[in-house]
């Protein structure tokens, strides 16, 4: 079980790019990949455990605090993701502030260019597996815009990221 968050503020790159370009990937590599969803749950913030991934998608367990979650509208321009609640319940909104809540044993999809947001409400930890497919395997999966088109990286200052800090002995299993 992991010890330290991934989910590290104001790095050049999101979580996800940085864990990925750490594994590589290796596409002669034609096997299944088993995996065990668990995480440590935190106390502040959010992190991304990694679970599995091929050349154009992948999977992990995102972990959230409290009232915590994606936090300014955003979209991602070269990846269909989506997102399936196991523990809890998150508020999505969109880009007019329609508000979807999905709870435990239900899933959004979030097509590439769909403007989105969403926050950890009524629970004490939100916890959702993510699974993304790169649309054009010949850009990055990683870009993530503003409404204005302006870039944005997940856990940054500018995107009111704040550090994740894990309760200790808590997991998600």
């Amino acid at each position: 079980m992991k010890t330290a968050p991934d989910h590290l503020l104001d790095q050049p790159t999101g979580t996800m790019e940085r864990v990925m370009s750490k594994i590589g990937f290796d596409p002669e590599a034609k096997k299944p990949t088993v995996f065990t969803m668990e995480c440590p749950l935190p106390a502040q913030g959010n992190d991304r455990t990694y679970m599995a991934h091929t050349d154009r998608l992948t999977v992990f367990l995102n972990a959230y605090s409290p009232n915590d979650g994606e936090n300014l509208l955003h979209t991602h321009t070269n990846e269909d993701h989506s997102f399936i609640v196991l523990a809890g319940t998150a508020e999505f909104v969109g880009p007019n502030g329609e508000k979807t809540r999905v709870s435990k044993h239900q899933g959004i999809m979030l097509p590439r260019n769909c403007l989105y947001t969403f926050t950890a409400v009524d629970c004490d930890n939100l916890v959702m597996i993510r699974v993304g497919a790169t649309v054009d395997a010949s850009k990055s999966p990683y870009g993530r815009v503003l409404k204005d088109g302006s870039p944005l990286v997940g856990n940054s200052k500018e995107n009111n990221a704040i550090p994740c800090v894990f309760k200790p002995g808590a997991y998600f299993r």
